[in-house]
């Protein structure tokens, strides 16, 4: 008879547990003008899009309850994520089938990169909620991408597009050392 296999830790190696959310990132945060602001997608994909925030906030809506771990080894258990998931964008857009990467881009020119592969799940969400309240500017408001397999970098605060690659394109944190992937369970922090 097997041994039964015990269930996986919430909390990859190299974690710790919080309960607070630590404010981290590169440059100031930016001001958000409903009037002005946009969300596109671009690169190979059949239709691209813009959306103004209007526009954005009357797609269908979805709830996803994930953790989030940072590179800097905190984690933040059962957040509560409101927004947009994923597959209601690439329902849209359509991505071609060479697409293999994408590239978020966020405020001041910010990327991160990812195979397409982790954006395109069930529990990848454009957010603009945050346990039921309007996400907080510090916390990458008024949308940012959540990722929640991997490590909250590649969840790009006050995200502006998504980039649909053949070839990879490493992003802010990858050119400056970070691992390309970042799975917080490989600890895949570094390259």
């Amino acid at each position: 008879m097997a041994a039964p296999t015990k269930p996986r830790a919430r909390v990859p190696p190299g974690q710790t547990e919080t309960t607070n959310w630590p404010v981290l990132h590169e440059g100031p945060v930016p001001r958000f003008d409903a009037k002005t602001w946009t969300f596109r997608t671009f690169g190979l994909v059949a239709e691209p899009l813009t959306l103004r925030w209007e526009e954005y906030r009357a797609l269908p809506r979805a709830t996803v309850t994930a953790d989030f771990h940072c590179v800097t080894t905190w984690s933040r258990l059962d957040n509560r994520w409101e927004g947009v998931a994923i597959a209601e964008i690439l329902r849209r857009t359509r991505p071609d089938p060479r697409v293999r990467f994408v590239v978020a881009h966020g405020h001041t020119r910010y990327t991160t990169n990812l195979p397409f592969e982790f954006l395109d799940d069930d529990d990848v969400l454009l957010a603009d909620q945050h346990d039921s309240r309007p996400l907080e500017p510090v916390h990458g408001g008024p949308m940012r991408l959540i990722v929640p397999k991997l490590y909250a970098w590649k969840s790009a605060k006050w995200l502006t597009g998504l980039e649909f690659l053949e070839r990879d394109a490493p992003g802010f944190w990858e050119v400056r050392g970070y691992h390309n992937r970042g799975d917080p369970w490989d600890e895949e922090r570094y390259g």
